[in-house]
């Protein structure tokens, strides 16, 4: 099998998967060298040594080394140090092989050829592999000032909160903006935390940041109409993003692959005061991303099952006339990151492949 494809393989045992495309072939052409992806397809999610990797690749430990170092350089691979020893590990193609490389900006040739290449991937299988069956990878996190008072909010679904929870934090540009380029919104507001954060500040792809910062870009985010989403786990938080519906693989799962699990919506839906409604439609013509409200004679009405609960709309009312209220059915979300991953590759067919490649 050519170690190309070997490679996707290992990749679409991944919850975030990797289907087969011509367009992804060409990714990992452009990503990894003939002489790196001979290394690559020796790699697993779990973290392994320099010295196990030279073994099964059959290759000297410090031609193995150098080809690997040159690869977590090139954010294709990640690395980290522990007790010493300089660990290596695959990414997946989402959060991972496509992000990073676009974390420091674009513009270059490599760059626009990838774009155009992870564009017609996300069309051509990306999309529909990286959404849930039915269980997401990824879920909206309400904006917290626009829940209706008096109601009660776990921690998980706050932003500032989940943010608090972090003892290393970064913040990077939205590779999704960079990368399609399909509106103005700030870029400079992803955030990344623990571990992967630490990897992208060393490899200059991040920026460490403090709280007060993080919840200044949460402000700013939200002032540009932004939705906040986090992995779909209620344990820890690994990131914030901060998505448009133009440009981001999240939001764009539904908004233009139509995926009705492309991501979890919050435990809210937004509903306005029609006492209070100005009619003004700024709520419909700038804030809401997923086209979930209407006019009804000069006031505007949410269509709760189409809102995704971000908040955006009423962040930004100018007469406060809508507020997020809490959903009669609860959406279900995973305790831990672990039982998320479990429950997707049990829903995909997958548990059975990513086992056999994490024993191996």
């Amino acid at each position: 099998m050519d170690s190309y494809e070997k490679l996707r393989e290992i990749l679409d045992a991944h919850p975030s998967g990797a289907p087969k495309s011509e367009a992804f072939d060409e990714i990992l052409r452009t990503l990894f060298t003939p002489e790196e992806i001979e290394i690559a397809i020796h790699l697993r999610f779990a973290s392994k040594s320099a010295e196990s990797i030279a073994e099964a690749a059959g290759l000297p430990v410090e031609e193995t080394t150098a080809r690997l170092e040159a690869m977590a350089d090139k954010v294709v691979i990640t690395s980290r140090e522990k007790e010493g020893t300089k660990l290596y590990s695959l990414v997946p193609t989402i959060p991972g092989l496509f992000e990073f490389p676009f974390m420091q900006g674009g513009g270059t040739p490599m760059h626009k050829k990838l774009g155009k290449l992870w564009e017609e991937y996300h069309a051509d299988g990306l999309g529909e592999g990286f959404a849930g069956n039915p269980t997401p990878l990824m879920r909206v996190v309400p904006i917290e000032s626009t829940i209706e008072g008096g109601t009660k909010v776990h921690p998980y679904e706050e932003a500032s909160k989940l943010v608090e929870q972090q003892s290393y934090l970064a913040v990077t540009e939205c590779a999704c903006r960079v990368s399609v380029g399909a509106c103005d919104r700030p870029k400079d507001v992803c955030l990344v935390f623990g571990t992967p954060a630490k990897f992208l500040v060393e490899k200059d792809r991040a920026r460490e940041i403090t709280k007060e910062e993080a919840h200044t870009i949460l402000k700013r985010a939200d002032e540009a109409g932004l939705v906040h989403t986090s992995n779909n786990s209620i344990d820890k938080a690994n990131l914030i993003c901060n998505c448009c519906p133009c440009c981001c693989t999240v939001l764009r799962g539904r908004t233009q692959l139509n995926h009705p699990h492309a991501f979890l919506t919050s435990s809210y839906y937004a509903e306005v005061a029609a006492d209070e409604c100005s009619g003004c439609e700024l709520c419909i013509d700038e804030r809401c991303p997923v086209e979930a409200i209407e006019m009804v004679d000069d006031v505007a009405r949410v269509l709760a099952e189409k809102c995704i609960g971000c908040g955006l709309c009423a962040s930004a009312c100018p007469t406060e006339a809508i507020t997020l209220i809490k959903r009669s059915e609860e959406p279900e979300i995973p305790a831990t990151v672990k039982d998320m991953a479990v429950q997707i590759l049990m829903e995909k067919g997958k548990l059975e492949d990513f086992m056999k490649y994490m024993k191996s």
